[in-house]
């Protein structure tokens, strides 16, 4: 009869054991992945989608109304399962979030063109910040 917890002990293993490799800084073509910039791109504004809604503190219900889509779809979003959104459809989201979205073409820096997505985050300064008598704060209006 065993006691415990059942459990096996395990040695980690070292690092010198685990084949390690440097990342390109795209997981997707690391990954072997067919339009690996797309999907980086993808992830990255729903990244910056899934932060606006949680900054917002609102429910997937509530954004789903506010993207004009259904709730289990905002949950694909927030689970990062983006096969059923296109970038146009992503830009539009963070528009209907009060996102400005600028697209920039340049000349290629390199023989391989690229295209990647950069995001930025505005900090609101307090005096921009309206406090709400329940101590929530929503930006104010411009004048």
């Amino acid at each position: 009869m065993r006691s415990g917890t059942g459990r096996r002990k395990t040695t980690p293993k070292s690092a010198d054991s685990v084949p390690a490799q440097e990342s390109s800084g795209n997981v997707f073509q690391d990954l072997g992945i067919a339009d690996s910039e797309q999907a980086l791109a993808r992830a990255d504004l729903a990244g910056r989608i899934v932060a606006l809604i949680s900054e917002r503190g609102i429910t997937q219900t509530a954004a789903a109304k506010l993207l004009g889509i259904d709730q289990p779809g905002v949950s694909d979003l927030v689970r990062g399962k983006l096969k059923r959104y296109s970038t146009d459809r992503l830009l539009r989201f963070l528009g209907a979030l009060g996102q400005d979205v600028e697209i920039r073409v340049r000349s290629a820096r390199s023989e391989n063109p690229s295209f990647r997505v950069v995001t930025e985050r505005r900090r609101t300064s307090p005096s921009a910040v309206k406090r709400t008598k329940a101590g929530a704060t929503r930006p104010r209006k411009a004048s």
